[in-house]
């Protein structure tokens, strides 16, 4: 993908999900997204892109940077943050903002960056990866600026039942707890998990499943979590990631009531479907990771085949 693809509105009428709410949701626009940085950022794939606006305007970003196939794997991923004036074009950091280790529980690798800003600095919920790789929960990491994050321990433990947390999404609940979804493994899926707890890091109680794969569907297998769209709180609206058994990863939507407890909509077709290549080593995967709403447009940010990244211009109907 280069430049920008206009597409045309198809006013579709698939938005018929678990139906109490006439709701829908259409791409618009698809641009590229770029990053300019040092040789050793610019030397990988990039993933996960999560984009914010700060109170000055400018455009924040922080992605997973990931070692470039027939490359000797190091680790899984190295967080990189950046700025921008237009959401389009960011100029990344001289080095890194969380790398791997030294602790055991991230010594592999740091992944799909959640930015939460506060008052006092920021807030990271990230994903760390043991060294060999074969497992990873959910961390986090606080600071004063970008370039000066601490790392704070894991956020939200495995379990049993509840592998490989990772893909954290947060909200805040009228009472001011958080409200935090996120991804786990179980039964040789992905699947979405949502918990509520006091703080950053919990302690958590864990809240009824949100949703779940549908049958004879493109997201029938796979489901992960995506970034939240809160502007309307009496519908909220997650941009979510679901894949069939063989993990082709499209990006669809789902609506809430205010509370989480029920969903009252949900789209039956992707929204984002990643477009025809012709590269064999491509993979067949769009994963939406972050959405920020302006006063002209919802831009939806996401990755394609995990090593490059675009955003969409999502019109609500």
């Amino acid at each position: 993908m280069s430049g920008t693809i206009d597409i045309a509105d198809p006013h579709r009428k698939d938005a018929v999900a678990d139906a109490t709410l006439e709701l829908d949701f259409n791409v618009k626009r698809i641009e590229e997204v770029t990053l300019s940085g040092p040789p050793a950022l610019m030397a990988r794939d990039l993933m996960s892109p999560y984009v914010w606006r700060e109170p000055d305007g400018r455009w924040g970003m922080m992605v997973r940077a990931v070692v470039r196939a027939g490359q000797p794997m190091t680790d899984t991923g190295v967080i990189w943050s950046g700025w921008s004036d237009d959401g389009r074009h960011f100029t990344m950091l001289d080095a890194p903002s969380i790398v791997p280790g030294p602790g055991d529980h991230d010594a592999g690798g740091v992944e799909d960056p959640t930015v939460v800003r506060r008052k006092d600095g920021y807030v990271v919920y990230y994903s760390g990866v043991l060294a060999d790789h074969s497992h990873g929960e959910l961390s986090y990491a606080t600071g004063p600026s970008l370039d000066r994050l601490t790392k704070s321990g894991v956020a939200l433990a495995s379990s049993k039942s509840e592998g490989n947390t990772k893909e954290a999404t947060v909200d805040r609940t009228a009472d001011g707890r958080w409200r935090l979804f996120y991804e786990y493994a179980a039964d040789e899926a992905s699947r979405i998990g949502l918990a509520i707890g006091a703080d950053v890091a919990g302690p958590w109680t864990e809240q009824p499943t949100p949703f779940m794969p549908r049958e004879n569907s493109w997201d029938d297998w796979h489901l992960s979590t995506g970034p939240l769209l809160t502007d309307d709180p009496a519908h909220p609206v997650m941009f979510y990631n679901g894949a069939t058994r063989d993990a082709r990863w499209r990006i669809g939507w789902v609506a809430f009531d205010p509370d989480y407890t029920r969903v009252v909509a949900r789209g039956i077709q992707p929204l984002v479907t990643p477009p025809p290549s012709d590269d064999r080593s491509a993979t067949d995967i769009a994963f939406a990771a972050s959405v920020v709403v302006t006063s002209d447009a919802i831009w939806l940010y996401y990755s394609l085949e995990d090593r490059r990244l675009a955003r969409a211009a999502i019109r609500r109907s």
